[in-house]
């Protein structure tokens, strides 16, 4: 016998269960994605850049022998100007077996959110792209906007991992 879900919005991306999520701040918005995608936290160096790539992916850096591409999400997002100062932090990601960093202002906390707590993004048609937004995690007064890394990093124009098969 097929149960209704409890959360009348749950979608195939939304979570069935507690997720933690690391939370990060762009511009002054503050965002989350999955913890389980982050292998660690670093602070901004120095890249090498790439001929003709994308404005969004500043280069590429050596981590231990891993060539990872580094992307600045205030780039692709669209968020001004980028400044690195001792506050930016790369978020090192493992996505479909492949590493990469992305930039972000700053990195706040791991918050633990269920699927009652995660609300769907709303449409905002050609103003902003909630194609890769699993959706709003609210706590308390704080709101996380959740970044689905999968279909963003494999999107293409960014074309950084293989699309992963549903």
């Amino acid at each position: 016998m097929h149960e209704k879900p409890d959360n009348p919005y749950a979608t195939a991306a939304a979570p069935t269960r507690a997720l933690e999520y690391l939370s990060f701040t762009l511009s002054q918005e503050e965002y989350g994605i999955d913890i389980q995608k982050v292998q660690e936290l670093r602070g901004y160096d120095a890249v090498t850049r790439i001929a003709n790539a994308p404005e969004h992916i500043k280069g590429v850096v050596n981590l231990r022998g891993i060539i990872a591409p580094i992307v600045d999400m205030r780039i692709k997002f669209n968020l001004g100007t980028p400044s690195y100062d001792q506050f930016t932090v790369v978020i090192i990601l493992n996505i479909g077996n492949r590493v990469m960093g992305m930039v972000v202002d700053s990195v706040s906390d791991v918050i633990t959110l269920t699927p009652e707590q995660i609300k769907p993004a709303p449409e905002m048609g050609a103003v902003l792209d909630t194609e890769y937004l699993i959706g709003l995690g609210t706590l308390d007064e704080r709101m996380l906007i959740l970044v689905d890394l999968e279909k963003l990093m494999s999107s293409d124009e960014m074309g950084l991992i293989e699309k992963i098969a549903a």
